[in-house]
């Protein structure tokens, strides 16, 4: 099928009067307990009962059904929302069946105590009336076809145990080592998965109706000992770190002689200094509002000066203060140490960072250092992976508060490599600090990346051989999404999964500080790097069933209806087999707020709840295909473990030859294989048009816009400027003016093979969304702080023409909030044609066309 902008011809500019303006906003709010009967209610696509042809299967890279394929559109509970009243149970599982959701994941049951949680304050006891209140929605949620992911750990912090500073929430990472902690999984996934539904009459373990059972979210002991969380990690838990590794070690070389044989070679020590001792070697920066100085004083250091850096006034982001030295060169495969003494006027983080000195700023190296009052000595190596004539370093993240930064003695030199420390031995060596390791040799940087990833698989095998064979669970086990844990971990378990977020919310200052934060406002649609897209399309094994568990355009960004008809569209060409938005609600009790109330719940968001039935008309109908030969990267496990050596668990096909832009263009995958290969079609036509080998999707990278064209499907998401006609397959569309010269405007066959052949279609079309007195803080529409606003939600009328193949004796209504028809629209015909005006003074998202 062909997709192209066409001139506004003649006889369009006859037929077709854009508006010349765009309309004020308009009330919408979609009700949160309708399920009626409709064009906009999809729920005829569910089985139900969900579990009713048996437990979901994993069968030739697929999820099945019985003999059926079958594809996931879920959403996510968090805290209260896991727990409604037994009447609000029936009305939200019957809503969500209207729009097509056909599984609902239970994340964060464990974090908050009851009424938002399962536990009570001991955190180990289940509380009778939240796991009551859980069966019964199951229940409701079964019998309107939808399935259950049952997540086991999300956020418990694991009684008995204190963090220390610097630790990750949640004691991640080290739970995927630390036996106490392995334990203490173990008994809740006991509690949970063999407690018996009295509304079903069936344990967890034997309920079909659950096709997930997720181990531990956005969890891995590779990320976080990357993130350089377990450096200062206390006993018990670096006992028991140092333990495994040293018992690891005597696995694989039996003696210290074999050891050392592997590890001495490479040892080097430091060369000559990289850094000029002169002042004005140094570049002082500060961007945006934030204000500081930078003075050499008489004191500490090997030139006799210390650099003290003086904010008088932060920037909106720590990095708008930084000083640093350009003009070094770094060679590829090459260790450099850097060391300085460092204190502040206040306890603070700094980042001490190794990059390019030019765009697009790559970096090589950093180091988070928690500095305090006092001068301390920090010291690390680390391994550069690619050469760099023109490179950087720099003290930066001093621009979020006011305050006094001083350094003295800071010098970057190449080496400082070595096999064992002083007193090191095999059975006495300590386990291996991030901080540290780039003073190692590479064989020993190279065993110790190996154990990581050996020792997070057994952690993940050993929990899904406790949940499958020890309590006799038959749903489906997955781990954690990856990229929080590597690929070659997640690959061992029954399905891959991979989170991602469009514009995630940034709390520049303290995490989740809700009056000090950003949301960038841009849209998605057209993004030159594809967005969030490739970086999902890329994680997939080959051969394994993939899904995405969470997935979100964060609110209020005025873009955000695009979200879940780009994941689709994408899922959908890739082949996928679930895709889940992040979140309905995280609220207790609280479903019918009429307004937006945070940045990731969907279900009071009426634009992106309104394109669901068009979105999933794209992947768990099948309308878009996916290509009829897949790109897929194979990769020997020792090219695998050196990608994950050097770039950690988020590796993915990239680091194997796929590039970023085949998102758009085949199916994707990564796999082991025997040698490390991939075969990449050669692309064809315009470089800034990205299409599906099938012609069904395009990326408009110029025009900033995806186009959709499949028998059942058309339409357009992102930039469109009034009067302008796209052609997308069998349909036309002239767009009027909007407020952000931009809309997602998309037709659905809801009756009939094709638009030839079509009996009944769903037009949704969409535009900028807001609160009632919602306060934005910027001109950018950036952030609203606490200033939300209140019901109800408002939303822009989309003004179009509509063309598309005639349908004899068709009328076309413009609909209410409840999908119901509530006044009638002339279509206009033209030999085979017929026409559709929408405008905003129909006050609605939705139309239906229809024949008798």
């Amino acid at each position: 099928m062909n997709l192209r902008l066409l001139a506004v011809s003649a006889i369009a500019a006859a037929l077709v009067t854009p508006l010349a303006h765009a309309a004020d906003l308009f009330p919408f709010v979609l009700p949160w307990d309708d399920a009626s009967a409709s064009v906009t209610n999809i729920s005829s696509w569910l089985d139900k009962p969900a579990g009713g042809a048996g437990f979901v299967s994993a069968k030739e890279g697929h999820l099945f059904a019985g003999k059926k394929r079958i594809r996931f559109f879920g959403i996510n509970l968090a805290f209260g929302g896991n727990f409604p009243t037994h009447a609000d149970a029936e009305k939200v599982a019957a809503r969500m069946a209207k729009f097509g959701i056909n599984c609902v994941r239970f994340h964060h049951m464990d974090t908050s105590f009851a009424p938002a949680g399962l536990l009570e304050k001991d955190k180990k006891t289940f509380n009778a009336e939240s796991l009551d209140r859980l069966d019964y929605f199951i229940a409701q949620l079964k019998k309107n076809g939808i399935y259950t992911n049952l997540n086991l750990h999300v956020g418990l912090e694991y009684p008995g145990y204190q963090k220390w500073p610097g630790a990750s929430g949640y004691f991640k990472g080290v739970d995927n080592f630390f036996p106490p902690f392995i334990e203490q999984q173990h008994e809740y996934a006991r509690t949970l998965l063999t407690h018996v539904n009295s509304y079903t009459g069936k344990a967890y373990t034997d309920e079909p109706a659950v096709a997930f059972i997720e181990i531990n979210n956005e969890n891995g002991l590779m990320m976080e000992w990357n993130n350089g969380t377990l450096d200062s990690m206390p006993d018990p838990f670096a006992a028991a770190f140092q333990k495994q590794w040293n018992e690891w070690l005597t696995r694989k070389y039996g003696t210290q002689e074999k050891l050392a044989a592997t590890w001495d070679p490479g040892a080097e020590p430091l060369g000559q200094e990289m850094l000029k001792a002169e002042k004005n070697a140094w570049n002082f920066e500060h961007h945006d509002q934030a204000k500081a100085e930078l003075n050499f004083e008489v004191g500490e250091g090997a030139a006799g000066e210390t650099m003290h850096v003086h904010v008088t006034q932060p920037g909106r982001e720590g990095w708008h203060v930084q000083v640093g030295q350009a003009g070094i060169a770094f060679a590829e495969g090459k260790t450099y140490t850097v060391s300085l003494r460092a204190k502040a006027d206040a306890p603070r983080k700094i980042n001490v960072t190794l990059s390019q000195a030019h765009e697009p700023w790559k970096v090589f190296a950093t180091q988070a250092v928690d500095v305090t009052t006092e001068w301390q000595d920090i010291h690390f190596s680390v391994p550069v992976v690619a050469a760099e004539e023109k490179a950087r370093l720099t003290l930066t993240n001093l621009g979020g508060v006011q305050g006094d930064f001083w350094f003295a003695g800071v010098s970057l030199k190449p080496g400082g490599i070595l096999a064992f420390k002083e007193g090191e031995s095999l059975g006495k060596i300590p386990f291996f600090r991030k901080k540290e390791i780039g003073a190692r040799t590479l064989a020993a940087q190279r065993d110790w990346s190996e154990f990581l990833v050996d020792t997070e698989t057994s952690y993940w095998t050993g929990m899904r051989t406790f949940i499958r064979e020890e309590l006799h669970a038959h749903s489906l086990v997955l781990g954690s999404a990856t990229g929080f844990s590597p690929w070659l971990a997640q690959a061992k378990l029954d399905v891959v999964d991979a989170h991602s977020y469009w514009q995630h919310p940034h709390f520049p200052h303290k995490q989740w500080d809700m009056n000090d934060w950003t949301v960038k406002n841009v849209c998605m649609a057209g993004a030159p790097d594809g967005g969030t897209l490739p970086g999902l399309a890329l994680r997939r094994v080959a051969g394994k069933p993939f899904i995405v568990t969470e997935y979100n355009a964060a609110s209020p960004n005025t873009y955000s209806s695009e979200a879940f008809l780009e994941l689709c569209a994408v899922a959908g060409l890739q082949d996928w087999d679930g895709v889940f938005a992040f979140a309905y609600s995280h609220r207790t009790n609280d479903w019918d707020t009429k307004h937006m109330t945070s940045f990731f719940d969907i279900d009071q968001h009426p634009t992106k709840m309104a394109t669901l039935p068009a979105a999933l008309a794209l992947f768990m109908r099948g309308d878009i295909h996916p290509t009829a030969k897949p790109v897929i990267a194979e990769t020997t496990m020792a090219d695998a473990l050196e990608s994950v050596r050097k770039g950690g668990s988020w590796v993915d096909a990239k680091a194997y030859g796929i590039p970023k832009e085949e998102t758009f263009r085949h199916a994707l995958g990564m796999k082991l294989g025997k040698e490390t290969k991939v075969s990449v079609p050669p692309a064809k036509g315009d470089a800034a048009l990205l299409r599906s080998e099938n012609n069904e999707l395009t990326w408009d990278t110029a025009a900033k816009r995806m186009l959709l064209a499949s028998a059942r499907s058309a339409g357009v998401v992102g930039s469109l400027k009034s009067g302008e006609t796209i052609e997308t397959g069998a349909v036309k569309i002239t767009a009027g003016a909007t407020k952000q010269d931009w809309a997602t405007i998309n037709l659905t066959v809801i009756d009939g093979a094709d638009f030839k052949r079509a009996r009944r279609i769903l037009v949704t079309a969409t535009g900028l969304t807001e609160n009632t007195g919602m306060k934005w803080k910027d001109a950018d529409k950036s952030s609203v702080g606490t200033n939300w606003g209140s019901a109800p939600s408002l939303v822009e009328g989309i003004a179009a023409t509509i063309d598309l193949p005639s349908i004899k004796g068709a009328k076309a209504w413009a609909l209410d909030a409840l999908g119901q028809r509530k006044i009638e629209v002339p279509l206009k015909r033209g030999g085979s044609r017929l026409q559709l005006e929408i405008s905003a003074d129909h006050q609605t998202l939705w139309w239906e066309i229809a024949a008798p």
